[in-house]
């Protein structure tokens, strides 16, 4: 395959495989991968749970963009970005520039499988019940599905699966 002249930039609900689904993408199709919580937590020498304690959702939310912002040079990368990174409008009107979305989904009931023994979540922490979940979940829904170019369902799937259905609805777009 021919290196994208975009990058793609995968969102979705914490658990739902965007990090996973990345790491694919750079096994099978060679594009680099950029874990932005990663290279926040990094850079700020804190994991995101000690961010948002010590700084806030909002301090928090202007790295992510700062980065996005950075990524406009490149392309034929894939980006896992952070659950609430779409909440921001700014981030968004980031990816559309120089990259296609792609929105991963999942249940509440495969979510809280994929995070229950996770502790570097914090908005989930004290919560990990489906309700929570699916409450959480529906708040972020509408602003998802309006960011994404295409949406894929992660449920049961294998990465391969999933890839393969990435890469045919994005060659369609």
């Amino acid at each position: 395959m021919k290196p994208l002249d975009y990058n793609i930039y995968l969102i979705g609900f914490m658990g739902t495989g965007k990090s996973t689904i990345a790491r694919y993408l750079n096994t099978v199709y060679g594009m680099e991968t950029v874990e932005m919580d990663q290279i926040i937590a990094r850079r700020e020498e804190m994991s995101i749970s000690d961010i948002f304690k010590v700084y806030g959702e909002e301090y928090f939310r202007e790295l992510e963009t700062s980065l996005l912002s950075e990524m406009q040079t490149k392309t034929n990368m894939v980006v896992s970005c952070g659950g609430g990174t779409p909440v921001r409008s700014k981030n968004v009107e980031q990816m559309k520039k120089n990259g296609r979305i792609v929105l991963l989904t999942a249940s509440p009931e495969t979510i809280l499988e994929r995070v229950k023994n996770s502790h570097d979540r914090p908005l989930l922490e004290n919560n990990k019940t489906v309700s929570y979940i699916s409450g959480l979940m529906e708040q972020r829904r509408e602003i998802y599905e309006a960011a994404a170019d295409i949406v894929i369902c992660t449920d049961g799937r294998s990465k391969k699966q999933i890839c393969d259905e990435i890469m045919e609805k994005l060659f369609n777009l």
